[in-house]
């Protein structure tokens, strides 16, 4: 201890050269840890993932995100499954929608504080043969739609098995199918589950039963969900279904013990698509290499006429040219670089755009009629887009709009307003109101993600101010209005598996603008026409309303010998005609004539309905008296007045036939029908053939 206080004997500067730079100290041992795990156990790890092992973990991306969508979900892909069946054997689809409250272990709660539920899906379909039940209900990425280019509602075979699969996993309980062929075949019922490390059908049990429809499938599944009505709930996806398939009828029990009667109001089942071979714009260099070796074609023009779409033989051999290969080359032996070759050839040449007879467009009346059916308005439009082509697929876009609340909510509107408006002042109601946009790809209804499609992005870079509806600056119009947009393709672009959103491409975004701004030109043009006639009506009222002092004033000026009544009807002809006269009638739906200029609209008025309203509607007064649009009056009325006419029409005819002379009204046809049929000549005059002939008659009289 006395040691290490003695001062030490070194210098000063020698010790601050050691303070300064240290001696390097020796290396830290390493510390031992356990051994590192090889190459070999690393390797004994790995494992082939089933695919429904990877949807299991990841539900989320098929729509399962929380129990009310799930329970949506399972609904919508049963129900698609339904309607596609029913379409493509060419049968008017009859759905049963049936969701009910389960208890666990006890009596079934309320349907608002359930958590457990049953959902029931029945068809009269072409039903499915008894062999292909359990792979179609319990094996994922098994399917009919996914190889076929055609359109349908179904596209990647997941949806139906991974409902069961849900049901699965949250309750445990298997997925019971009834399906019968025919009214000779026996019905077959069936139990299967998933099993999630093979992807293979489990049967739990089968067996033939008795059953009394005569054909077509029932899907029962019990999964955990929850049931709350409104935005993105099952009764809006059954209302919205509706709209964009009028040719359907549709039952909805809901878990609240309520029975929705939802009626056909479109008699023809819509056109089966045909399958198309994919064009050659529409495939990568990767699948034109799979394509090449799997094809049965010996020649290479052989394959690139016979597997594709819009590819004659001559156009075949033009693009060997291009490519610098033969036309007499084998498929399989075109590989490397001369397939790169091929594929820039194929990319270069102008090939036709594909066919449009995969697709089945709902159609504009068909809109207009579910528009109408379901919504109130006042005014009702719809467009259907000419094909167009992304990535070598075809598509259709169409768009129909809705806007006004009905004449029944406007005149209740009318009688609460108790303190009136000041002279140029507007009512600002329905500016706290925003549009709302239902979006629909292959008929299907899309719910969720609605500001990352392209439709909703569409729809916000409309410029609708132009069209007098006021709109901020990024945000939807306001108003009284609702905007809906589908898109019919082959193959539609989702931005993930669970089909809720479509993705952005060009083409696509400038197909569905072209159409917004159609529906917009026709809004405008009906919200000018209205805006002008209720200006010329007011001022028609105010003269109206001082013709009766004038006619008394003009009648004391001239000691009571004018003509009163004489007086009153030439005042009040002018006043008509200074304020518009029968246009302004017109416009009002005062004379009951249809919108003039106006093609696939229909205008609702408290008058009578204007316009291509759909046959079915107007005719079956019964079955418009239940469907909760608001307009069976306003049809009743239609109706009349059309009944009306052809009584008169008919007593005219009877008149003239008793008088020995044919009636007016077949004069006029005939001649509009001659006027019709006759065809114009739009040659020069020296070039017709009696102007030759008369030129030469007067040389020859020369």
């Amino acid at each position: 201890m006395l040691g290490l206080c003695e001062p030490s004997s070194e210098p000063l500067a020698a010790r601050s050269r050691k303070q300064t730079h240290p001696e390097p100290s020796p290396p830290a041992p390493i510390a031992t840890s356990r051994p590192s795990v090889s190459a070999v156990e690393m390797g004994a790890r790995q494992r082939e993932i089933s695919v429904s092992e990877f949807f299991t973990k990841n539900r989320h991306l098929l729509g399962f995100d929380n129990p009310r969508k799930a329970l949506l979900t399972c609904v919508k892909e049963a129900v698609d499954n339904a309607l596609d069946a029913c379409e493509e054997a060419g049968i008017l689809p009859d759905i049963v929608v049936k969701v009910e409250a389960v208890g666990n272990g006890g009596p079934p709660p309320p349907a608002s504080q359930a958590s457990r539920f049953r959902i029931t899906v029945t068809d009269n379909g072409p039903g499915i043969v008894r062999q292909q039940i359990p792979p179609i209900f319990a094996k994922l990425l098994y399917g009919s739609k996914f190889h076929r280019l055609r359109m349908s509602r179904g596209q990647q075979g997941i949806g139906i098995s991974a409902a069961g699969m849900y049901g699965q996993l949250t309750t445990g309980k298997p997925v019971q199918i009834i399906s019968r062929t025919g009214g000779r075949s026996p019905a077959h019922f069936f139990e299967v589950q998933i099993d999630t490390k093979k992807n293979e059908p489990l049967i739990l049990e089968k067996k033939q039963i008795d059953w009394e429809s005569p054909r077509g499938t029932q899907v029962t599944m019990e999964v955990e969900g929850r049931y709350q009505k409104g935005r993105a709930s099952v009764d809006e996806y059954v209302e919205q279904t509706i709209i964009a398939n009028p040719h359907v009828k549709l039952t909805y029990l809901t878990p609240e013990g309520e029975t929705k009667e939802l009626p056909r109001t479109y008699d023809q089942v819509p056109e089966s698509p045909r399958e198309i071979k994919p064009h050659p714009y529409g495939i990568e260099l990767g699948m034109l290499l799979k394509m090449l070796q799997d094809t049965k074609s010996h020649w290479l023009s052989g394959f690139l006429a016979g597997d594709f779409s819009r590819v004659s033989p001559r156009l075949a051999e033009d693009i060997c040219k291009t490519a610098g290969l033969s036309p007499r080359a084998r498929p399989r032996d075109v590989h490397g670089q001369a397939a790169e070759n091929l594929y820039k050839a194929i990319q270069s040449t102008k090939i036709m755009a594909p066919p449009t007879n995969c697709l089945s467009p709902i159609g504009e009346r068909a809109i207009l009629s579910g528009l109408y059916q379901q919504i109130k308005g006042d005014f009702y439009t719809a467009v259907s887009r000419p094909p167009a082509v992304y990535r070598g697929n075809p598509f259709v876009i169409e768009a129909g709009l809705a806007y006004g609340r009905g004449p029944e909510q406007a005149q209740e509107d009318q009688q609460k307003k108790a303190v009136p408006l000041a002279e140029g002042e507007a009512d600002q109601s329905d500016d706290n109101e925003l549009a709302r946009v239902i979006r629909y790809a292959n008929r299907v209804p899309l719910l969720y993600q609605q500001s990352a499609c392209a439709i909703f992005k569409s729809v916000l870079d409309t410029t609708w101010r132009t069209y007098g509806v006021s709109q901020s600056r990024g945000a939807l119009p306001a108003g009284p209005m609702v905007i809906f947009v589908h898109m019919a393709s082959v193959w539609v672009p989702f931005t993930s598996e669970s089909k809720e959103a479509i993705a952005e491409y060009d083409e696509i975004r400038k197909e569905i603008t072209l159409a917004l701004r159609e529906c917009g030109r026709r809004l405008g043009a009906f919200l000018r026409r209205r805006e002008r006639a209720y200006s010329e009506q007011n001022r028609r009222d105010i003269f109206e309303l001082y013709i009766e002092e004038v006619v008394e004033s003009c009648n004391r000026l001239k000691g009571g010998r004018l003509p009163v009544a004489k007086l009153k009807e030439q005042l009040q002809k002018m006043a008509m005609r200074r304020t518009g006269g029968e246009k302004t009638d017109e416009v009002l739906g005062k004379n009951g004539s249809g919108p003039e200029g106006l093609p696939h609209s229909i205008i609702v008025t408290p008058e009578g309905v204007e316009g291509e309203v759909p046959k079915m509607i107007v005719e079956p007064l019964a079955a418009t008296a239940a469907n909760g649009n608001g307009h069976p009056a306003v049809e009743e009325k239609a109706v009349a007045k059309s009944t009306a006419a052809t009584k008169a029409t008919a007593k005219t005819t009877s008149k003239a036939r008793a008088k020995g002379r044919a009636p007016a009204t077949g004069r006029r046809e005939s001649a509009g029908r001659a006027e019709h049929g006759r065809k114009i000549d739009r040659r020069p005059r020296s070039a017709h053939p009696t102007a030759k002939s008369n030129a030469r008659s007067r040389r020859g009289k020369g």
